[in-house]
């Protein structure tokens, strides 16, 4: 800590003496300058203890003499006496008090070369400690940063070490990694995040000086660090060091997630390609197991920022064996928890979804194409998800006459309807679901949470009510059709 000329005070042999502005003695000393020039302020950087004897100064100068060693910033005045002059003139204490410009008397034993080696010895301390400071510092970021630690863990010591707050922030402003009591800050740097391109900005947040600094990656991240007072040559190089270690670690991660973003692409390519077993022995492998079939293929469209958000959280939050996704051209492909993946996309805002019908491994091609016909959709509608069977329905009834179909799907569905509306049973509802999933009996039970013996004996009830064969194709699309008409009126 620099020097003040309190403490330069106390150092008795100096024998310095008080003679103006005690309540200024807590001013920090910035270096020593001896001088007999009346306006030294050309030769002055501010913060500097002034030393004179006071050759040129009498009772009639000496007040504008104090007055121009306020306007450069001095620290204080050290007076030498027994010399030019066997007291301070009474002019230049009265200033100085008024104006609240410490002065000390020293006295003729002390030579002026004593004062500036005590506060030499003092900087150069100072120096040391910073020195210190900054190397330990620096050595503690960077083991934190090859530990087990991460970016979390260097921004949690970054705070410790600057005792203050720190907030990492991604791209967008989100908060990505912060100190314990950071992230409360966060919403009232935003303006400030949107005024950062490049570099250092200074602010404040309540009774914090904040530092923003950007970091130097591809992707657009910001450092903040609060502290009660204003950073220290050592709390700046700790600070630069913080932010070279989060430069690296993070582009180094965003290489990786890349390289595996590839990779799960050209999975993609190997799944539409046919090569399903290739594929899903591969995602074994890498990720301890694949999501198991028949397979539902979403394909999700947006711009590429909220694609790669996707992935993002897709990458963070769903456990690799459970869901399985991918880019082909302007889209991620993605099968498995399809809730759990729509969910993260309506979380997003902007992407628009189509689900196929549930496929085979080896029927990924057909999945797929049909999950990139609802896409595009989804995305014509401003849907957030349009499903492949629903969209093939609605094409198919704009070619049918309206009040014909009317007439059919109330003809077929009112022994169903009539039996749900006794409180009998849920016939349409498990209907629908079961030829949603192809009369998969798993999966339609597992989605409606009935035992598949239900299932089985509700879709027995809708034969014996209907009198029509449900092991035929073509009275399920019947069904169907009936069911597509309904749900539009």
């Amino acid at each position: 800590m620099a020097l003040t000329l309190a403490a330069l005070v106390a150092e008795r042999p100096l024998g310095l003496r008080v003679r103006a502005a005690e309540a200024g003695l807590d001013r920090a000393i910035g270096w020593v300058h001896p001088t007999e020039l009346t306006d030294p302020q050309a030769f002055l950087e501010g913060g500097e203890l002034l030393l004179t004897t006071g050759l040129a100064l009498d009772e009639t100068t000496s007040p504008g003499y104090i007055r121009r060693l306020v306007d450069a910033g001095v620290a204080g005045l050290g007076f030498g006496v027994g010399l030019s002059h066997e007291n301070i003139p009474q002019s230049l204490v009265d200033t100085a008090d008024e104006v609240g410009l410490p002065v000390l008397e020293v006295p003729r034993k002390t030579p002026f070369i004593a004062i500036t080696r005590a506060v030499s010895r003092a900087v150069a301390a100072d120096e040391y400690a910073s020195l210190v400071r900054t190397g330990k510092g620096q050595q503690e970021l960077t083991r934190t940063a090859v530990g087990k630690g991460g970016p979390g863990g260097v921004v949690r010591k970054l705070a410790k070490l600057v005792d203050g707050w720190v907030l990492l922030l991604d791209s967008s402003g989100a908060v990505a990694e912060a100190s314990p009591s950071a992230r409360p800050f966060a919403d009232e740097l935003q303006d400030d995040f949107a005024r950062l391109r490049a570099g250092t900005l200074v602010t404040v947040a309540g009774e914090y000086e904040v530092v923003l600094q950007t970091l130097d990656t591809r992707a657009r991240g910001v450092l903040a660090v609060g502290t009660r007072e204003p950073l220290d040559a050592a709390g700046q190089h700790i600070v630069n060091t913080a932010v070279s270690l989060l430069s690296l670690a993070l582009e180094q991660n965003r290489e990786h997630v890349d390289a595996v973003r590839r990779l799960r692409s050209g999975l993609c390519d190997l799944l539409a390609a046919g090569q399903a077993e290739l594929a899903t022995r591969t995602m074994k492998s890498l990720w301890g197991g694949a999501p198991e079939a028949p397979w539902s293929v979403l394909a999700v469209a947006g711009p590429a920022s909220a694609r790669r958000s996707l992935a993002d959280a897709l990458d963070a939050e769903v456990a690799g064996d459970k869901v399985f996704f991918g880019e082909s051209g302007a889209l991620v492909i993605a099968l498995g928890d399809v809730e759990a993946i729509v969910r993260q996309a309506s979380r997003i805002g902007g992407l628009h979804a189509g689900l196929s019908d549930p496929v085979s491994t080896v029927d990924f091609p057909a999945g797929l194409r049909q999950a990139k016909q609802a896409a595009e959709a989804a995305k014509t509608e401003r849907s957030p998800l349009v499903r492949f069977a629903e969209h093939a329905g609605r094409g198919f009834l704009e070619m049918v006459d309206s009040q014909a179909a009317q007439a059919f799907s109330d003809s077929l569905l009112a022994p169903l309807r009539h039996h749900d509306e006794t409180g009998r049973g849920e016939l349409v509802a498990s209907l629908t679901c079961w030829l949603e999933h192809h009369g998969h009996w798993d999966l339609a039970s597992a989605r409606l949470g009935v035992h598949r013996h239900t299932l089985r004996n509700r879709m027995r009830k809708v034969a014996e009510l209907t009198g029509r064969d449900l092991d035929s194709p073509g009275v399920r699309a019947e069904f169907w059709l009936a069911l597509q008409v309904s749900a539009r009126t």
